[in-house]
């Protein structure tokens, strides 16, 4: 069974490239529930300054977007803790989405080169990001972009900051990264951990490989990612008019192979996210 995320918006500057990037609260909730519709059990939530359209994480728009979904759908939320990469932002900043208590959240381990700016993750704010994660009882996805940052999330484990089943976010395509081929995705996966129980998602970046990527992860039995966060393109020179669209692109895709799509219920259940008070 095949977990599908949708990540609507994501922290970069593809608004200057699209006219369809869901941009404030409204518009992000809205985005999210038409992808939940389509076939998207878990959204990977980025929040933006409605004026400047620079990502900004606040807990108030956090909220508002939160608010928003649940009005209409169960979609499992996952906040980010990596909030604008390399753009600046606070560690502090960074972390507010936590205070919302969400039942998922990403969890950013290597300090790297991430587009044309620097991502900062050193081992002490790692660990106190991971340290609130699991006292408020929130699961951790953690994105690798590359081999070594596995590794890195094992430590974590080993420090007893991650519990099982661990989830794993392979990011392919990020420059400063590993390169998005089918061969480093093979890579990764076999790179993956096979002492303690772990499910992994495929996050492939740019409208060149996303769906190869994903059609290969998911015959080797991963879940996938999509959303304009990723790629603004549905097919070669053809941009996506709604994350919708992309995410019923992967839902055919999955169908075609003979898998089944899991719901946010199934989804819980799969990724063993803690049952909140």
């Amino acid at each position: 069974m095949i977990i599908i995320t949708v990540a609507p918006t994501g922290s970069g500057p593809m608004w200057k490239e699209t006219p369809y990037l869901p941009i404030t609260p409204e518009q992000i909730a809205e985005e999210t529930v038409k992808a939940y519709e389509a076939g998207a059990a878990v959204a990977h939530i980025h929040v933006r300054n409605p004026k400047t359209k620079e990502p900004y994480p606040d807990v108030k728009l956090y909220r508002e977007v939160i608010e928003r979904i649940r009005e209409k759908c169960d979609i499992i939320i996952q906040l980010t803790t990596g909030g604008g990469g390399p753009y600046g932002i606070s560690l502090e900043q960074r972390m507010c989405a936590l205070e919302l208590n969400p039942e998922f959240a990403s969890l950013n381990v290597a300090t790297m080169t991430f587009g044309n700016g620097i991502f900062l993750n050193p081992p002490e704010a790692v660990e106190k990001i991971a340290k609130v994660m699991l006292e408020r009882n929130i699961k951790p996805e953690v994105e690798c972009y590359d081999v070594g940052h596995i590794n890195l999330a094992l430590q974590l484990f080993e420090k007893g900051l991650l519990k099982e089943p661990l989830r794993f976010g392979l990011v392919l395509g990020v420059k400063g990264g590993i390169p998005a081929t089918p061969e480093n995705l093979m890579h990764m996966v076999s790179a993956l951990p096979q002492n303690c129980r772990c499910r992994w998602g495929v996050i492939a970046i740019g409208g060149k490989v996303q769906f190869k990527l994903l059609t290969l992860g998911m015959i080797l039995g991963g879940d996938v990612r999509v959303g304009m966060e990723d790629n603004i393109y549905l097919a070669k020179g053809v941009l996506a008019k709604s994350n919708a669209e992309l995410v019923a692109k992967v839902v055919r895709i999955a169908k075609e192979l003979g898998m089944e799509i899991a719901t946010p219920s199934e989804a819980r259940k799969l990724l063993e996210l803690p049952q909140k008070p």
